[in-house]
Formats: structure tokens, C-alpha cells, sequence
């Protein structure tokens, strides 16, 4: 789960320095291909703990970028990593085998304290919420931490830590808080449901206090995420909410879809209108964010076709005005509505009567008051969509920009998918042409494929031409 930032530098060095083939452009094969580098550095006669700790430490000395995962060796065991800054989440959970661990008075599992020499007593898992580890009946011992590796031995069952970076400085990314993970997980020891009431009870301090005389009569949410924010926002404002648009759950998030076209017609495909709670109402939308503008302007649009007298919309986050480099497939800044727009300009742009947006600050602080008291402080939140400051020291104006833009534009997403259409199929539909050994001179199956009419009462030659529209 994530990006690397450096590929190129390490593609680089795994071919001219390491002598490695690297066979595609996934980052994920780089960071495997580090990983296994520094395995084979290791020393043979010495343990497999200090193998992998070892490894590992050559993964987060030269892998730059935010990212967790985990690497199962064969015959060995399962390693479980956080980039050092801690940027995209893991969690790890245990129970003892065969039913579920005891806890203590804060909730957690006894026997992990003991892990190191647990023997085969305890299953663990590790996920990227906490949800996965309470679906699996497993017990949440704590997320993993900023530039910590946990190797769990397969051979002996105990479970290893250790910090793998000499200066670890945590920084999660806030948009997990926003939008990705769901409101019922707990992330670096914050419930996200309650950082999302919290935004929405800011979100709402700032409504009143630049719009004290405003006529809203009722908050609407734009499903799903939204919803946990808008509902407080609601009361504090003292105004009901009221669920205004239902969700085809079958479609796919519309900001990471290619080409305008397609996400406008997404949203119409996705959301519908229950028009008695817009009908002559001035209505407060609510959303989690706004990226490109597309799903807003659509929505405004269909809130006005539903009768509604007024449209006003809020962000539970800031503007995004900057691309996500650590995992979130966040388009160019020219492709961004809040792009050299203030709020004024982007509600102009998605035709509502006016709109706010959360502040930086307050949803840093949303997050920062919803830390327990046995939990560690969050100082640092990686807000770079929002702020343009990278905790790995990327500058917006650097070529790495350029590039980033040039895979990610609308015009280069249909390129590729254009290039990634299935091949033509042979008169059978079962081959691709190039593959076709037979002559060609009837439709039938002669290889045990059927024709594509599944016509057998006639031997005349027919020509099937497959056209691929993407």
C-alpha cells in the first residue's frame, strides 16, 4: 500500500549496482527486489531475525516514499513494515490459539507483552484497518509503528520488533481520517468516526461564523463518507438531516475515473434524488472533499432539478490544490477544481450559491483531540494534497512533478487505456488472431471452441471483426 518516490534511482541501482532484472514498472517489484538484496547480504550462518531486521534496514535506507506492506517468505515466516514517516497504516492483532486472548484494563491483550517468546501459542494478523482484525475475531494490540518491521517466525512462532530507521518521524496521512478508511476503524489510536464528528462540529463553527444570518433549512450529506460529518454539522447548526441522495452501491469512486465524460455520466449513474427533501428548500450539501469538481457541479445540479430554492455546499476538508505522491491517485494540479480558485471562485464554478471549506488547522486538530490518553500525540500529519509541503522532501517544482503529470493527466489515462484493449479475437472468439494456427477457412470450432453464432448447420466461411471501444 503505496507509492515509492525514488523509482527511477532505485531502477537504476538494482540493475547497474545490484545486477537484478526488474521485469515492470511496479514499485512494489523494486521494493521486493531491495528486500531481497539485503536478504542475501546477510550472514548465512547467522539468525533469520537478524536477517530480515537487517534487510529491512537496507529497504528504508534506499526506498523513499510512503508505504506499508508485508513480505511472506516461504519456509520462513511473515514481515509486516511501515515506511518511516508512517504514512499509509498497518495494524497488527493477535489471539491466542484455539480462542480468543485475555485483556487487561486498557483493553489490551495480555500475552503480546510476552510475544518474543510466545512459542506457537498465538495466531497474529496484520491489516491496513482495524476493522479486517475485528472481523477475524483477533484481538488489536497497536498499529505498527513509524519505520518499525514485525517479523513473525513461522518456524517458532514468536513475533519480533524492531525499528529499522535511525530517525523515525511520524507523519499518517490525514486523508485516511477524510475518506478512506472506514468510520468504525482505529488508526494510530484514533477512532476515525470520532475525527469525523469533529470536523463536522469545526466545519460548522466556521459556517457561522462567516455566514451568521444564513437561511439554511436542511443538511444533506453526498453518501457515504460524509455522512458522520455532516450529521454533527447538522446539530450544531440546529438544522435537521435529512438524507437526500440514495447511493447505487455497484459503482466505483468517480474521482479516479479517466476522462470528464465518463465521471459526469458516473454520477448520475450513481446517486438519485429523493425530491421532497429538496423541494423548495435552501439546502446545505455536505461532502468529504472535492477534488476534481465533477461529482459537485453534477450534484448542485441535480439538487436544483429536485426543486431545491438554494444550494450551498461545504468540504469537511480543505481545498485540494496538490497531487498525493504516496498512494492516492490524486490527478494534476491543473486538473484540480481548487487549482488557483479560492472558495468564491470554485462556487462559481460548480454553479451553488456559496460554499466553505474546512480549514488545515482545524482538521489537524480534529484528529489531535480525538487521541487517547494512553496513546502517543500526533504532531505531524502528512497534508501535502492540501499544504504542497512533502514529509519526504519533494518540492512541488521538481522535475518528479512533471513526470507525475505526464502519467497521470486525463489524456495519458485513456492512452493507456486505449493500449491495454484486449487484442482481436480469432473467428471463434477463443484466440487472439495471432494466435490462430488453423487456416482459417471455416467458422467452426475444429479445437473444441465454438463459433460465436454457435451456428452449426452451415460450413460457408464468415469473417468475425471484434472492435474495441474504450
Amino acid at each position: 500500500n503505496g507509492n515509492l518516490t525514488n523509482t527511477d534511482e532505485l531502477t537504476e541501482m538494482l540493475r547497474n549496482q545490484m545486477g537484478r532484472h526488474i521485469n515492470t514498472d511496479s514499485d512494489s517489484e523494486l521494493l521486493l527486489n531491495v528486500f531481497a538484496e539485503g536478504m542475501n547480504r546477510a550472514d548465512k550462518k547467522g539468525s533469520m531475525v537478524e536477517a530480515v531486521f537487517g534487510a529491512m534496514e537496507l529497504v528504508m535506507k534506499e526506498c523513499k516514499g510512503g508505504y506499508a506492506g508485508m513480505f511472506l517468505i516461504n519456509g520462513v515466516g511473515l514481515v509486516g513494515f511501515r515506511d518511516p514517516h508512517g504514512i499509509r497504516p498497518l495494524v497488527f492483532g493477535t489471539r491466542r490459539t484455539n480462542k480468543v486472548d485475555q485483556m487487561d484494563q486498557n483493553g489490551v491483550p495480555l500475552t503480546p507483552a510476552h510475544m518474543a517468546t510466545s512459542g506457537k501459542t498465538l495466531d497474529y494478523v496484520m491489516a491496513s484497518e482495524s476493522v479486517a482484525i475485528d472481523t477475524l475475531r483477533f484481538q488489536l494490540v497497536r498499529d505498527i509503528r513509524a519505520g518499525e518491521v514485525i517479523f513473525v517466525d513461522m518456524n517458532t512462532g514468536n513475533c519480533h520488533s524492531r525499528t529499522c530507521t535511525p530517525k523515525p518521524s511520524a507523519a499518517p496521512c490525514i486523508f485516511e481520517y477524510v475518506y478512506f478508511a472506514r468510520p468504525d476503524s482505529i488508526m494510530d489510536g484514533v477512532s476515525v468516526y470520532e475525527t469525523r464528528l469533529k470536523m463536522g462540529e469545526k466545519l460548522a463553527i466556521k459556517i457561522m461564523r462567516q455566514r451568521p444570518d444564513h437561511d439554511i433549512d436542511v443538511v444533506i450529506p453526498i453518501p457515504d463518507t460524509s455522512r458522520t460529518s455532516a450529521l454533527q454539522l447538522s446539530y450544531k447548526l440546529n438544522r435537521p438531516f435529512r438524507e437526500g441522495f440514495i447511493k447505487n452501491r455497484y459503482i466505483a469512486r468517480t474521482f479516479i475515473m479517466p476522462g470528464q465524460a465518463t465521471r459526469k455520466k458516473s454520477v448520475r449513474l450513481k446517486l438519485n434524488t429523493i425530491k421532497s427533501e429538496f423541494a423548495g428548500k435552501n439546502v446545505l450539501l455536505v461532502d468529504d472533499s472535492i477534488v476534481r469538481g465533477t461529482t459537485a457541479g453534477e450534484i448542485v445540479q441535480m439538487a436544483r432539478e429536485a426543486g431545491a430554492r438554494n444550494v450551498y455546499f461545504c468540504s469537511a476538508a480543505p481545498p485540494i490544490r496538490y497531487p498525493n505522491i504516496y498512494g492516492i491517485d490524486i490527478p494534476t494540479r491543473q486538473e484540480l477544481i481548487a487549482y488557483e480558485r479560492d472558495e468564491d471562485a470554485v462556487a462559481k464554478k460548480i454553479n451553488c450559491d456559496w460554499m466553505i471549506y474546512q480549514e488545515l488547522k482545524d482538521m489537524e486538530d480534529a484528529v489531535r483531540e480525538c487521541v487517547t490518553g494512553t496513546n502517543d500525540a500526533l504532531p505531524l500529519f502528512d497534508t501535502s494534497c492540501f499544504s504542497g509541503v512533502y514529509v519526504t522532501g519533494e518540492n512541488i517544482d521538481d522535475d518528479y512533478f512533471a513526470k507525475l503529470h505526464n502519467q497521470r493527466n486525463d489524456q495519458a489515462k485513456q492512452d493507456r487505456n486505449r493500449k491495454r484493449a484486449l487484442p482481436p479475437q480469432s473467428n471463434d472468439g477463443c484466440e487472439s488472431v495471432n494466435n490462430d494456427k488453423r487456416d482459417g477457412s471455416t467458422s467452426q470450432g475444429g479445437d473444441g471452441c465454438e463459433s460465436l453464432t454457435n451456428d452449426r448447420t452451415t460450413m460457408t466461411t464468415t469473417t468475425t471483426t471484434t472492435t474495441v471501444v474504450s
